[in-house]
C-alpha cells in the first residue's frame, strides 16, 4: 500500500488528497472558490465543506468572482435559505465582500497573482508528519493582512494557510506521500504561468 498523508482516510478524502489538495491554482475564480470554502470551514470539518460543495457551487455562481460580486441582498436572503450550505450570514456577506474585493483586484494582477505573490522563498523542507504542520505561517500571516487591507473577511492567518496548501502555494504533502513528488513537479511549473502583482 502506497504511503498518502495520515488524514487522506475514506471515500471522500482519498481522492480529495491524491486529485486535488496542493495541485496549484492559478486561475482567480479557482482559487477564490478554495478560499472561500476555506472560509466557510472555520469552526467546523472540512469533512463538511467537502459533501457540501457542489450545493456551494450551484449557490455561488460556480464561484465566478464576477457573478457573486453582484450578488445583493435578494441573494443573501436565498442563500440563507438553502440548506445544502453552511448558512451563517457573516460568511455568507463576507464571500460576497470577498468577490468585490478580487473583482478590483484585476487592475493589480488579479487574486491568484497576489496570493502566489506570498509563496515561501527557496526550499523547504518536506513535512515527515502532519504534526510537522503549522498552522500559519510568516507569509500567511502577511497574505492575510494584505488582503485584510484590500477588503477581503474571513481570511485570517490560519485559514489563508490552509487555502495556500490547498491551492498547491505551498506543498504540505508529507515525506514519502504517494503524490508528493508529482505535487512539486507541478507546483514548479505553475510559477511559470502565474501572473506577478
Amino acid at each position: 500500500m502506497s504511503k498518502r498523508c495520515s488524514w487522506a482516510q475514506g471515500p471522500e478524502y482519498l481522492p480529495y488528497h491524491d486529485e486535488e489538495w496542493g495541485r496549484p491554482v492559478v486561475a482567480d475564480d479557482a482559487l477564490f472558490e478554495r478560499l472561500c470554502l476555506e472560509g466557510f470551514q472555520s469552526g467546523l470539518s472540512w469533512l463538511t465543506i467537502l459533501r457540501k460543495r457542489p450545493a456551494f457551487r450551484a449557490a455561488f455562481a460556480d464561484f465566478s468572482i464576477d457573478a457573486v460580486a453582484g450578488f445583493g441582498a435578494r441573494d443573501v436572503r436565498r442563500l440563507l435559505a438553502d440548506a445544502g450550505i453552511v448558512r451563517n450570514r457573516q460568511k455568507i456577506e463576507a464571500t460576497i465582500a470577498n468577490a468585490r474585493a478580487a473583482a478590483e483586484l484585476r487592475s493589480d494582477g488579479g487574486l491568484a497573482a497576489l496570493v502566489w505573490g506570498f509563496r515561501p522563498q527557496g526550499r523547504r523542507r518536506a513535512p515527515r508528519t502532519g504534526a510537522d504542520l503549522p498552522a500559519t505561517t510568516p507569509e500567511s500571516t502577511a497574505l492575510s493582512r494584505e488582503l485584510k487591507g484590500r477588503g477581503f473577511r474571513f481570511v485570517g492567518p490560519t485559514t489563508v494557510y490552509a487555502a495556500m496548501q490547498a491551492c498547491g502555494v505551498v506543498n504540505d504533502h508529507v515525506l514519502g506521500c504517494v503524490v508528493r513528488g508529482e505535487v512539486e513537479r507541478q507546483r514548479r511549473s505553475a510559477l511559470a504561468t502565474v501572473p506577478r502583482a
